[in-house]
């Protein structure tokens, strides 16, 4: 029982912490390496070669609703895993 409740507090905290920095970052800009991967799994077409164009970076914006979601998520999983009892 005890193992739950601190994977649950785990879960929690690492949900909530998620959420403020999505609520403070704007947008995350991926390498090159993540933005040829990103755009083979969602088909974002062919990649253009080297000597065409320089190497391109996809700019990811969370939307805003997103960080507030994950804290209310972590703060309800971290208050539960408080309340529960503890082993023994």
């Amino acid at each position: 029982m005890d193992s739950v409740r601190h994977k649950l507090l785990l879960a929690g905290l690492l949900a909530f912490f998620l959420g403020v920095q999505f609520r403070v970052v704007d947008s995350f800009t991926l390498n090159e390496r993540s933005t040829h991967f990103v755009a083979a799994r969602m088909g974002g077409g062919e990649s253009p070669m080297a000597w065409q164009a320089p190497p391109l970076r996809k700019v990811v914006s969370p939307p805003r609703w997103l960080g507030l979601a994950l804290m209310s998520v972590g703060a309800v999983l971290t208050v539960k895993s408080l309340s529960l009892r503890q082993g023994g």
